[in-house]
């Protein structure tokens, strides 16, 4: 099998790499974070221009209809520079509800404004209760007046601060923990009884808390049908991170094996001990295994099958957890105690590594999930 990519993947690989070097240094990207915003509008604009923003959606919904191995390739240069810019929460997890359950009305008022940079969008799917259970969904939806009042909390909103519009699951019959009952929404930022409280995440990016209070919404897809969608959504964001923590530690391995080349210790750079060759070994291996499972992740995703493409992004992501933790580990031990401090890039390479294997679903969950499959 050919895993080499395409003339036209390679292209937009040089030019999000390039973006990278031109606009992320590590002291940009400090200074970028720190900031209340936490990211750059000159940047989206940029991604709209080159059409980044569209690359997953239909082209009649004015995207350009590419797979998930072109997201891959985008997502593996977010990790290389540590962008900020809520591409994740906004066009693969947004947009992807909106393109797997939306009607052809909504795509048509809605993609075209996230290709463009004029809309931003957060998933609001998880709530405190439901851990990593997709089917726990307390958040209500009553029907009222022709449409839909939402009530209820949710958690942990990727990208939520800076968002002009939430995708919401909600519950709209049975009990919380059913799987049949669940809706999709679309909740306009300026609807009446939403809330958002904004936070930095230990990564720093962003993430919120939305509070509900009869807040209208418009019904996205299948009402009381809307579990598949979002565990459709979940997986292609695992995809994603997945990528992204290829990029992530690829950096990491470069920026440790540079340290070991320059870091002398008695009379002699510490990279010619053998012992800590042996380790740069094994974290160039894991990093090998993490990125041979993010390719089989981002060919999978659009597999048909729903089994054999939950047991695919399971599999990724153990993975990918596992690589995460030996690299950022081995990486920070390797450099001493610099490799802790806030001015020092490999810090935060580690965290994001950390945040990612949290995020949709731990190792032990997703090992529980593939046994079940």
């Amino acid at each position: 099998m050919d895993f080499d990519y395409s003339e036209d993947q390679q292209l937009l690989q040089e030019s999000v790499q390039r973006f990278v070097r031109e606009n992320y240094s590590f002291e940009a990207r400090r200074q970028l974070v720190a900031t209340e915003q936490g990211y750059s509008d000159a940047h989206w604009r940029q991604f709209a221009e080159l059409g980044w923003l569209g690359i997953p959606f239909p082209e009649e919904h004015g995207g350009l209809g590419m797979s998930g191995v072109e997201t891959m390739v985008v997502m593996e240069a977010i990790g290389n520079g540590l962008v900020a810019e809520p591409y994740l929460s906004t066009v693969v997890m947004g947009g992807g509800a909106v393109t797997l359950a939306g009607s052809d009305e909504q795509k048509a008022e809605i993609l075209p404004a996230v290709a463009e940079g004029r809309c931003k969008l957060a998933f609001a799917f998880a709530e405190r209760q439901a851990r990593y259970n997709l089917q726990d969904v307390e958040v209500r939806a009553e029907a009222a007046n022709g449409g839909y009042r939402l009530s209820g909390m949710k958690s942990v909103v990727f990208g939520a601060p800076p968002a002009d519009g939430f995708v919401v699951a909600a519950r709209t019959a049975g009990g919380s923990r059913d799987a049949d009952g669940i809706t999709l929404f679309v909740v306009d930022r300026e609807a009446t009884g939403l809330s958002v409280r904004g936070y930095p995440t230990a990564d720093g990016l962003r993430a919120g808390e939305l509070t509900l209070d009869g807040t209208p919404g418009d019904a996205l897809g299948e009402v009381d049908g809307g579990l598949p969608a979002v565990e459709e959504v979940v997986d292609r964001a695992i995809a994603a991170v997945s990528a992204e923590a290829v990029g992530l530690m690829g950096t990491l391995n470069d920026m440790t094996l540079e340290y070991l080349k320059t870091r002398e210790q008695f009379g002699q750079p510490i990279g010619r001990f053998q012992v800590l060759q042996h380790r740069m070994v094994d974290m160039f291996i894991a990093h090998e295994e993490a990125k041979s499972m993010a390719m089989m992740a981002a060919m999978r995703v659009d597999e048909e099958d729903v089994d054999a493409r939950k047991k695919a992004m399971s599999a990724a992501k153990v993975q990918i957890g596992k690589s995460a933790r030996f690299v950022g580990q081995q990486s920070i031990q390797l450099h001493g105690g610099i490799g802790m401090t806030d001015e020092y890039a490999a810090g935060h390479y580690f965290k994001r590594l950390t945040m990612i294997d949290r995020s949709f679903g731990d190792n032990d969950y997703h090992l529980r999930r593939y046994a079940a499959l």
